[in-house]
């Protein structure tokens, strides 16, 4: 099993301001993917993000999934603390996250500056932090989440047998 953690980034859920909302449906999502989840950890934007991750990469998590701080205002810092931390981008997964956004028809989808990469062996994406960005980025991580992680591990890209040759990259 996959262990994962939910990390909800949001300067005024961790002042206690209002109640995370976004975090509780990453952490039932990475479940319905196959995760064992630990979290919403809530915490605010900036370092507290990069030392957050850093953290559980320590700890060995398999994929670490944030919710927030993706955004235009200047308090949006995620990516950059993200980037600080990954070894390897992975920009497929968060094009295709912003792709699917805009295909439900959120244009503003496209302005999420979201990052996906690798930091050792744990995969860490940046989900936007609306409740409603979470689903529809679960959707995609979702179908890659199991084969990402295990490629991250050292796994064999899976084959196909028969006229229609290798599926793997």
């Amino acid at each position: 099993m996959m262990r994962a953690l939910a990390i909800t980034v949001s300067n005024r859920a961790a002042a206690g301001v209002y109640e995370d909302r976004s975090g509780p449906v990453l952490a039932r999502l990475l479940a319905e993917a196959g995760c064992s989840v630990d979290g919403p950890l809530v915490v605010p934007d900036g370092e507290p993000v990069e030392a957050a991750l850093r953290e559980a990469v320590t700890a060995g998590y398999d994929v670490v999934v944030t919710t927030g701080g993706t955004g235009l205002t200047p308090g949006d810092l995620t990516p950059e603390m993200t980037c600080r931390v990954l070894d390897r981008e992975i920009p497929g997964i968060a094009e295709a996250i912003r792709a699917a956004g805009a295909a439900a028809g959120i244009p503003a989808a496209i302005l999420s500056r979201g990052l996906a990469g690798l930091a050792g062996k744990v995969l860490i994406v940046n989900l936007p932090g609306s409740s409603g960005g979470v689903r529809d980025g679960m959707a995609v991580l979702a179908q890659v989440l199991g084969h990402a992680v295990d490629q991250a591990r050292g796994g064999d890209h899976p084959r196909a047998d028969g006229p229609a040759g290798q599926t793997g990259a």
